[in-house]
């Protein structure tokens, strides 16, 4: 039996690697999970998962491979770095840093894994292998939820936290106005980090055709929205892979396959082309999805455990160490406490 390791830091992060999870128990093997920091949400964890309580108990575990679904992992804890990604979105600055730590980049399309091989020819230290995601796994076969009595429309506005990227703040009268219309019915997720201002403001919206919602389970969410309003988020590659339209505002870098609007007020007369998409739209949106995701089997996770357990068998093709990555190493042993050789 083979001993694995999940290192965490986010909430997010359950969704991600649960599929994961399954997939490892599937094999026989073992699982255990280890969080840093105080973002971590403890009730999240289920009753069956096993949480090591301190720094010392996951080096003791001595794991033949690490997941992170983040930027960071000491390099003390051992076993192989498994960089699996906390989203699709790869316009988002930093997706392409190199930090040192990793030992393999499950990447998720041509988009990632292209720019991923070329930095991995340039440093030499880390393998690159095209897997898919596993948090998208169960995506194309869970069930929606009946969130509403009517059989409307229904439209999900997820934006991003970010100050400088967010969208709520200037969408916020235009959707106010909307949802009052009575046209449509609305979901809203917002993303852990953001304000508690446009948190509340938007709750105070709530009604039979509008609600805010909490789930971490946004596949749910995917599911029974028919169209995503959105801005630079992570949530749009995800949703995409649905097949289904996305109105963004202000996107970072837009595609053909995004309605993308600069002005408030060009909303409505989006979300009425998101909800009778031409065939170009759709077409943009398969191409997009080819090179983001191609895969739709929900076998993410099993891709993973593939390429872990031949380099666990048969080794890195990387020939080159990692570096030793004193700084970062000691801000992380200061981080965590453990000062142990």
């Amino acid at each position: 039996m083979t001993r694995y390791l999940f290192y965490i830091t986010e909430n997010y992060s359950f969704e991600i690697l649960r599929p994961l999870q399954q997939e490892i128990q599937k094999r026989g093997d073992e699982i255990k999970w280890f969080f840093s920091g105080k973002k971590v949400n403890l009730q999240n964890f289920s009753r069956d998962e096993i949480l090591l309580s301190s720094v010392k108990e996951a080096v003791d575990y001595n794991p033949a491979a690490c997941f992170i679904p983040g930027n960071l992992i000491p390099n003390f804890i051992p076993g192989l770095k498994v960089q699996v990604f906390h989203g699709l979105e790869w316009k988002k600055k930093g997706h392409f840093q190199i930090r040192g730590f990793f030992d393999l980049y499950c990447t998720h399309g041509k988009s990632t894994t292209l720019r991923f091989k070329s930095l991995a020819e340039k440093y030499g230290y880390f393998d690159v292998i095209e897997t898919g995601w596993p948090k998208v796994d169960p995506l194309f076969s869970i069930a929606p939820t009946q969130y509403f009595a009517s059989d409307k429309a229904i439209i999900l506005y997820a934006p991003t936290f970010s100050p400088k990227l967010t969208s709520a703040a200037d969408l916020f009268y235009e959707i106010k106005v909307l949802s009052q219309s009575n046209k449509y019915n609305w979901l809203v997720k917002f993303h852990p980090k953001m304000d508690k201002v446009w948190l509340k403001q938007y709750q105070a919206l709530n009604n039979d055709s509008f609600k805010v919602v909490n789930s971490s389970n946004v596949n749910e969410l995917f599911q029974s929205a028919d169209i995503l309003i959105s801005d630079t988020s992570s949530v749009i590659g995800e949703f995409a892979l649905l097949g289904k339209p996305i109105i963004t505002y202000k996107n970072a870098q837009p595609g053909a396959y995004l309605i993308d609007i600069e002005n408030p007020l060009a909303l409505s007369s989006a979300i009425a082309e998101a909800l009778s998409p031409s065939k170009l739209l759709k077409q943009a949106i398969k191409e997009y999805c080819h090179e983001l995701h191609p895969y739709s089997d929900g076998k993410s996770s099993c891709r993973i455990m593939d390429a872990v357990e031949s380099i666990l068998k048969n080794g890195k093709q990387a020939k080159k160490r990692k570096p030793l990555n004193l700084f970062r190493g000691l801000k992380l042993r200061n981080k965590l406490n453990y000062w142990h050789i």
